[in-house]
């Protein structure tokens, strides 16, 4: 059976190679992201191993079928990137990584928001420049603090179980409340009531049509005036250009990012060299109080070698007639 690994990287290979490999599965992996001027390298594989930032749209996925695959296996959680009802249609089956480590993108959240408060970004640059100012670098005590979180599936959890080490208060919402999370001492209040009363933020849903742009310059404006945002669910969540207004007069103090609704043509490669022609983001990066990170938080050995994992064992149960996490629109 042929698989290739679209947008693969030396930590995917790395992580799959180490894996007991089934017998009869042949791995290619492609660096190149999967889209309309790419699909024809899947041309004779059955399976088709696909990332959070490949394409697969109605036209992909009418190539990749017409080109003999049958099955798409996701080395992510989230599949809002796949057009599910045109899988259906073309009989392609879907299957993804429901967990993997939700430790590595919480630790991740909370990395974000110690650096953030501590001002780590610049003490770094500072103290190696030779300048060892304390100016500017004033942070806040943790405990005591609010923290919103909003969605508590796994990842969320993770996080709110860290936060309340901290001694934080902890405000919660989701539609499908978690006892675990009740049980840390969390209430679950309506997205407004959170927004209004947290002094930290924290997005851990996924994106859905419902959830599209949940942040967005109405919703800055119901937060507490300096509140710190910390983004490690989908990019797509917030209305990335109503986060620079909100920067520009203070009402967000803090912006943690570690995804970005446009990164699709930007994330996981170098492009140092290149001017950037993303205008959103190339501002968003002039200010201080702002911490971008390249969709880094699930990228820990632990979550790689699960998701290696489980993706080499959804396609072995694919294969033999028994599919298991499936995803179906």
């Amino acid at each position: 059976m042929r698989i290739i690994l679209f947008s693969s990287q030396t930590y995917d290979r790395d992580s799959f190679l180490a894996q007991p490999l089934p017998a009869g599965m042949q791995l290619q992996f492609q660096p190149a992201r999967l889209n309309l001027d790419t699909v024809a390298l899947a041309e004779h594989h059955e399976v088709v191993c696909a990332f959070i930032n490949d394409d697969l749209s109605a036209p992909v996925l009418e190539q990749l079928a017409n080109g003999g695959t049958r099955l798409i296996a996701l080395r992510s959680a989230g599949y809002n990137h796949v057009d599910l009802p045109a899988a259906k249609r073309l009989g392609l089956t879907i299957v993804r990584v429901p967990a993997y480590s939700p430790h590595a993108v919480a630790e991740h959240a909370v990395a974000l928001i110690l650096a953030l408060n501590r001002r780590l970004h610049r003490a770094y640059n500072r103290t190696r420049d030779g300048d060892f100012s304390l100016h500017g670098l004033t942070g806040f005590d943790l405990v005591g603090k609010t923290v919103g979180v909003v969605g508590t599936g796994q990842i969320g959890a993770t996080f709110a179980k860290i936060m309340a080490g901290f001694g934080c208060q902890l405000l919660a919402y989701d539609p499908y409340p978690n006892p675990q999370v009740e049980a840390l001492g969390a209430r679950y209040v309506s997205l407004a009531q959170l927004l209004g009363e947290s002094q930290i933020i924290s997005l851990h849903c996924p994106l859905t049509a419902d959830s599209k742009h949940l942040i967005n310059a109405r919703s800055l404006a119901h937060m507490q005036p300096g509140a710190m945002l910390i983004n490690t669910g989908r990019g797509g969540l917030v209305d990335t250009p109503a986060l620079i207004d909100a920067l520009k007069d203070g009402q967000l103090g803090y912006l943690g990012l570690d995804v970005y609704e446009e990164e699709a043509q930007l994330f996981f490669e170098d492009r140092s060299d290149l001017p950037l022609q993303d205008d959103v983001l190339a501002r968003l990066l002039t200010f201080p109080n702002v911490i971008i990170t390249a969709h880094q938080a699930f990228l820990t050995r632990e979550a790689l070698g699960a998701i290696a994992g489980t993706t080499l064992a959804n396609i072995a149960a694919w294969a033999d007639g028994r599919a298991q996490n499936l995803v179906e629109g």
